[in-house]
């Protein structure tokens, strides 16, 4: 979050920034609670839901600790009994979340190619819901108990491949890659639109008699040659880039499946 409370946000807000030790001693509960509160009691739990629910409707750069004081009916300096600052209240917004998404899906799935699709659906649907969680800067993530249990269920949802621990985290890390990158594209496409005024469609049809000369000159055969509903909105391209994942980590475990116990799968090599 930005170091002012101005409700701007001039730089990327950043996961773990604040005192990392602070921080873990509030999501773990290991923090000592305020001798003598406000009149009004608060706990963390209050705060943070109230922080997320700023995020959510408004964006990230509106959370301050004196908009949550508004909120929450209670002067700015309280919240600081309670959180040092905003870059710690960030940690305790993103665990917050995590615990969110682990309420809804449930027990993992039995098969691991299903517990893969559910990784990304509900990672999607979770940005979808929450884009701000995309102007947060998650390399280094304070790891809480809501985070630790969402790691929990991703890991029992893939035991069945068969893969080595570094293999397995690398499923999670790629089904992430591969969401966070579409969930962003669409973010994108929205804030485009939304800053310059013009809506998609408007853009594309502003260039379709440049395309179309383009298109006639011959220079572009492929391009010229695709059917009229390569662009149509009707195609899931998430869910066809998903399940190629899911193709792909199939022929990763089969492959383990044929070799012998203990043995490496050999590295192509250039010709092979």
């Amino acid at each position: 979050m930005s170091s002012g409370e101005s409700g701007k946000d001039p730089a990327p807000a950043t996961s773990g920034s604040g005192d990392i030790s602070r921080s873990l001693e509030l999501l773990w509960g290991l923090g000592e609670p305020p001798n003598r509160g406000p009149k009004r009691g608060l706990t963390l739990e209050q705060i943070t839901t109230a922080a997320v629910a700023v995020a959510d409707a408004e964006g990230l750069a509106a959370v301050s600790m004196r908009r949550l004081s508004t909120d929450l009916g209670v002067g700015t300096m309280s919240l600081y009994r309670y959180v040092p600052g905003k870059a710690e209240l960030l940690d305790l917004m993103l665990d917050h979340v995590q615990g969110l998404v682990i309420a809804g899906p449930g027990e993992p799935p039995a098969d691991w190619r299903e517990a893969v699709r559910r990784l990304g659906r509900v990672e999607l649907r979770m940005y979808r819901e929450r884009p701000w969680l995309l102007k947060v800067n998650q390399a280094r993530t304070a790891l809480g108990p809501n985070t630790m249990r969402s790691m929990e269920l991703a890991l029992a949802g893939l035991r069945g491949m068969g893969l080595t621990d570094p293999e397995t985290i690398g499923v999670i890390v790629a089904v992430h890659n591969y969401t966070a990158g579409v969930a962003r594209m669409e973010l994108d496409t929205a804030e485009a639109a939304q800053q310059t005024g013009v809506s998609d469609e408007e853009f594309w049809t502003q260039q379709g008699p440049f395309l179309d000369r383009a298109m006639r000159s011959g220079e572009f055969p492929l391009t010229a040659a695709l059917s009229d509903d390569t662009f149509s909105a009707d195609f899931d391209h998430f869910e066809f880039g998903l399940n190629a994942l899911v193709t792909g980590f199939e022929a990763v475990v089969a492959e383990r499946r044929r070799l012998p116990e203990g043995s490496e799968v050999p590295e192509d090599s250039e010709g092979s």
